[in-house]
């Protein structure tokens, strides 16, 4: 066994255990530090395959802002954990009836399974050559020239939904005195200020 094989089990390991914590666990603090871990296994395994560039998003954006933002919600949120799992009991048997139906889906997947024609074609012709261009380079190369304009238009989407979002949310309150910068910017100092001759012993 080389040393990229036992990476490969370690990692493979960690992921399914981490993730079987992340359902079992009943604080949601410990769940989401169980799911960080998850993710950065499947960061590993990804580098294994060659893929750094998606290990290293994986990372970034899983890990350094989704992940990280659960826990801080689930740690600043006052939230009754035990009120939430007897509740959660009244929804079991719907939980167990979707389980069932993946389950049922996934067996009917892996019946059909039938690997593509070229499959035994490249496991003969043995390990391919790496070339000069990096992993993140021949990624970039993809993206920009033959999927260019679904690329653009995931761009689009995501700036549409995030003007949504804030759309959705912004709340104009009259009770709040706001800053006016143009007022501030274009005000007189001879009419903002006044000099005033206080005598001692006397107040304003």
């Amino acid at each position: 066994m080389t040393v990229a094989d036992f990476a490969f089990y370690v990692a493979a390991i960690i992921v399914v255990v981490a993730g079987f914590f992340v359902v079992v666990s009943r604080n949601p603090v410990h769940s989401v530090l169980w799911l960080i871990l998850s993710f950065l296994s499947a960061a590993g395994l990804f580098v294994l395959l060659g893929a750094e560039f998606v290990a290293m998003l994986l990372v970034i954006v899983y890990v350094g802002a989704v992940a990280v933002l659960f826990l801080f919600v689930v740690m600043m949120l006052d939230v009754d954990f035990a009120e939430l799992r007897g509740e959660m009991a009244r929804y079991v048997p719907l939980a167990a009836l979707i389980g069932v139906i993946l389950l049922m889906e996934l067996g009917m997947v892996y019946g059909a399974w039938v690997s593509a024609d070229g499959v035994a074609v490249a496991g003969s012709l043995g390990e391919i050559r790496p070339t000069n261009t990096p992993n993140t380079g021949m990624l970039g190369m993809v993206l920009y020239d033959q999927y260019f304009l679904l690329f653009q238009v995931a761009g689009l989407i995501l700036l549409v939904a995030m003007i949504g979002a804030i759309v959705l949310t912004l709340r104009h309150r009259q009770d709040i005195k706001r800053q006016d910068v143009l007022a501030q910017m274009y005000r007189d100092p001879a009419k903002a200020m006044e000099l005033r001759d206080v005598k001692p012993g006397q107040g304003l």
